[in-house]
C-alpha cells in the first residue's frame, strides 16, 4: 500500500467518521401509550407529560431526575417571613416558541387559569391556596397564599402547573407552544410525535437536533423494533421478560429506576358494595401482590400497602395490614352479607402492569367468590368512561405523580372516596411548612387510608428504559413522569 493509498483511507475513514457523527444528533425513542393531547395543563393523562415536560412545557420551578425541586424559568424567589408571599424573579428575555416574549403577564395568566372556578385543570388543587397573583414588573410575580404551604414549590414542579401564553393557550391540546429546549413539529396520529431543537432557547440548549417520539404498545412489537434497531430508546419498556436478553447484548443498555407510581387496583366507593368497608378488606385480603409483581413484571416492582413511594423516607410499610389471607377474605364476605360473594366489573387501560395484573387478580378474587369481570379498555375510553365517567367497580393503574397522598382528599376523585378525617388531615399538611411536623402528618394519612382499605395497594412500579449503548443523558428514575430530552445525547 503506497503512502498516498494510506493517506486517501486515513481521509476517508476521517470524512465517514465525521458524517457519523454529525448524523448521531437525532434519536428516535419509543413509549407505549400515546396521549390523547399535548396540553399539561388540562388533561390527566400521563402520556403527555412524558412527551412535553420541559422538552416543550416549563413552570416556574422543575424536577430533577432525582427529584429535586430546582429554579426553572423562575431564576430564583423569596419567601415572606409568615411563609404566606413568595416573590418570583423571572429569567430574562425567555422567548415562547412563537417568539412571543414570555414574562409575568404570562405567569399570572397561567397560574390564574388553573386556579379559576371553570378550571379544567385535572390537578386544580395545587392552586388551591393562592388567594392572589400580582405584577410587581414584567420579571417578578408576587404569589399571595390564603394559607401557608409547604408544598408549594414542590406543587409548581408538577407538569400541570406549566406557564403557557394566553395568546396559545386553547390550541396547545394540538399544536403546543411552549418555552422548552424543543418546538414541537408534527403529530401523525396513532404513529409518532416529532420533536426540532429550539434555536432561540434561553437556557442550555439542546444536544439533540431533533427527535422522534414513537407509541408502541404491543410488548412483543416494542421487543422486535428495539431488537432490530428500529428504535433507540424506548422508555418504560413493556416487556419485561426479555429484559435478560437485552442485559446479554452488548449492543443496548438497561436502566431499570424507581417511579412514583402507586400501583393501585381502585375500587369506587359510590359503587356498591365497595362502600363497605368489610367488603374493601375482603379484595385486599384476596390479593398475593408478590405473584401479582412475579407474573405480570417478572419480579420488577416493590410491594406497597399503603398510597406512597417506598424510596420516600416517610414512607412506612403497612404490607401486613393487608396480607394475602383468602381465608380471612372469604370470613370477610361473609360477615358483610356476601357469603356467596359477588359480580363487578375490572376496567383495565392498555399499560402492561394493568392487563397483565388484572388476569392474575381476576383469578385471584374468582378464589373467594369475586367474579371480576374484565373489561379492556383502550386509553381515551378508560379516561372518558372509567377515570372521568367513574362507570366502574374496579380499574387497575399507576399513580405516576409525585407525592400525590392529597387525592384522598378530595371526593371527586375517580374513585370518590369521602372521609372528612382525612381531608382534615390534608389541609393540616399544606399549612404545615415544619419538616418533622410533615413527616408526622404523612405517616398518619398512610395509615388512615390503609386501614379503611381504601384501595387495593398493589406496587410501586419500576420503570424500564432499553437504550441503545453509547446515548447519555436518559433518566434513570421518573420522580414525574416524563421522557426528559433535553440534556441527553449521543457520545
Amino acid at each position: 500500500m503506497t503512502k498516498l493509498t494510506r493517506l486517501l483511507l486515513a481521509g476517508t475513514a476521517i470524512l465517514i467518521a465525521g458524517v457519523a457523527q454529525a448524523q448521531n444528533t437525532d434519536l428516535r425513542v419509543a413509549m407505549q401509550l400515546e396521549p390523547p393531547n399535548l396540553d399539561p395543563t388540562a388533561g390527566a393523562a400521563q402520556a403527555i407529560d412524558s412527551v412535553v415536560y420541559s422538552n416543550i412545557f416549563e413552570g416556574l420551578t422543575r424536577f430533577t431526575s432525582d427529584g429535586s425541586v430546582v429554579p426553572g424559568l423562575a431564576a430564583s424567589w423569596d419567601i415572606s417571613d409568615d411563609g404566606l408571599t413568595y416573590t418570583f424573579h423571572l429569567h430574562d428575555e425567555v422567548k415562547f416558541h412563537d417568539g412571543s416574549a414570555m414574562d409575568a403577564d404570562d405567569v399570572k395568566f397561567s397560574l390564574d387559569r388553573a386556579r379559576a372556578e371553570g378550571s379544567t385543570n385535572a390537578q386544580k388543587v395545587l392552586f388551591s391556596a393562592i388567594a392572589d397573583v400580582t405584577i410587581v414588573d414584567p420579571l417578578k410575580v408576587k404569589v399571595t397564599l390564603s394559607k401557608t404551604n409547604g408544598a408549594f414549590l414542590f406543587n409548581l414542579a408538577w407538569g400541570d402547573a406549566v406557564i403557557v401564553a394566553p395568546e396559545s393557550a386553547a390550541d396547545n391540546a394540538t399544536k403546543p407552544i411552549g418555552t422548552g429546549a424543543f418546538l414541537f413539529k408534527d403529530w401523525v396520529q396513532g404513529d409518532h410525535i416529532d420533536l426540532i431543537k429550539n434555536p432561540d432557547y434561553w437556557g442550555t440548549p439542546a444536544k439533540l437536533e431533533t427527535a422522534s417520539i414513537r407509541f408502541i404498545s404491543d410488548p412483543t412489537a416494542a421487543f422486535a423494533a428495539m431488537m432490530a434497531e428500529d428504535i433507540d430508546v424506548f422508555v418504560g419498556f413493556p416487556a419485561p421478560e426479555n429484559v435478560p436478553q437485552f442485559q446479554a447484548d452488548s449492543r443496548f443498555q438497561v436502566l431499570v429506576g424507581n417511579t412514583e407510581g402507586e400501583t393501585i387496583l381502585a375500587m369506587n366507593h359510590k359503587m356498591p358494595p365497595f362502600d363497605n368497608k368489610l367488603i374493601r378488606e375482603a379484595v385486599a385480603h384476596a390479593i398475593d401482590r408478590q405473584a401479582i409483581i412475579d407474573g405480570a413484571m417478572y419480579g420488577q416492582g416493590t410491594p406497597i400497602g399503603t398510597h406512597f413511594a417506598p424510596h420516600n423516607p416517610d414512607y412506612l410499610d403497612l404490607t401486613a395490614l393487608s396480607s394475602y389471607d383468602p381465608q380471612k377474605s372469604r370470613s370477610l364476605l361473609t360477615q358483610a352479607g356476601f357469603p356467596d360473594g359477588f359480580t363487578t366489573t375490572l376496567k383495565l387501560p392498555p399499560p402492561s402492569y394493568a392487563r397483565r395484573g388484572g388476569e392474575i387478580i381476576a383469578a385471584q378474587l374468582r378464589e373467594v367468590g369475586i367474579q371480576a369481570e374484565i373489561e379492556n379498555q383502550e386509553w381515551a375510553q378508560w379516561l372518558e368512561t372509567t377515570f372521568k365517567g367513574k362507570q366502574f367497580g374496579m380499574t387497575i393503574v399507576s399513580h405516576t405523580e409525585p407525592m400525590d397522598i392529597g387525592i384522598y382528599a378530595n371526593p371527586e376523585y375517580y374513585f370518590q372516596y369521602d372521609n372528612k378525617e382525612i381531608q382534615a388531615l390534608m389541609t393540616k399538611l399544606e399549612g404545615t411548612t415544619n419538616p418533622s411536623g410533615r413527616s408526622d402528618i404523612l405517616k398518619k394519612a398512610q395509615i388512615m387510608i390503609a386501614e379503611d382499605y381504601v384501595n387495593g395497594y398493589l406496587f410501586e412500579l419500576a420503570v424500564t428504559t432499553i437504550a441503545k449503548a453509547g446515548i447519555e443523558g436518559l433518566w434513570l428514575n421518573q420522580p414525574t413522569a416524563a421522557i426528559d430530552l433535553t440534556s441527553v445525547n449521543w457520545q
